[in-house]
């Protein structure tokens, strides 16, 4: 068992059926998981698809954690919940119920297999950025230059993107219910 306490943020999407419910579902059944606690939500913000576009607009999120899990468990728990969910595989970048995307795990850099964090194209995305540096702006990026790791801010990552146009902030989830469900 992992035992030290990490804190790490997840990015959530949605673009299938009840996207709000879902993603209210989603952080619902993340703070089951005995070793995590959700910290905070970002807002709501609705997103236009990237990559493949020819679908309908998403709804993302970024939550904070905390953990005692390892990455690789965490990303395991995290795909239970997708599938829990509805979420099937079928396009890159393609519609989806539900998709969770490990973003950070406190300043590790993580690249093997399947797990990848921080998140390979997140400073990329604004509908990663821009709901993450609403909760955590000072959040540090780890990326590789050489053999060298590196640290940016989310802040800084999003002031270089260019389009943030596609991203447009639609409320709050309320999750806050989910803290109080677990504890009585």
């Amino acid at each position: 068992m992992h035992n030290r306490l990490n804190r790490a943020f997840l990015g959530l999407g949605s673009n299938i059926g009840d996207r709000k419910y879902t993603l209210g579902r989603a952080v619902h059944l993340i703070h089951q998981v005995t070793e995590i606690e959700v910290l905070q939500s970002s807002s709501l913000y609705e997103t236009d698809p990237v990559g493949y576009t020819e679908q309908d607009v998403f709804l993302n999120i970024a939550i904070e954690i905390e953990t005692s899990l390892p990455p690789e468990e965490l990303l395991t728990h995290m795909q239970r919940i997708e599938t829990l969910l509805g979420r099937t595989r079928m396009i890159r970048w393609g519609p989806r119920t539900l998709d969770i995307d490990i973003l950070l795990y406190g300043h590790e850099y993580i690249h093997h297999g399947d797990l990848q964090v921080p998140h390979p194209r997140m400073t990329e995305r604004a509908f990663v950025l821009v709901p993450l540096a609403e909760i955590a702006p000072e959040a540090p990026i780890a990326y590789k230059t050489g053999e060298e790791v590196r640290y940016t801010s989310v802040e800084d990552a999003l002031e270089k993107l260019e389009d943030t146009e596609g991203v447009r902030q639609c409320g709050k989830l309320g999750w806050k219910h989910v803290v109080e469900e677990r504890k009585g």
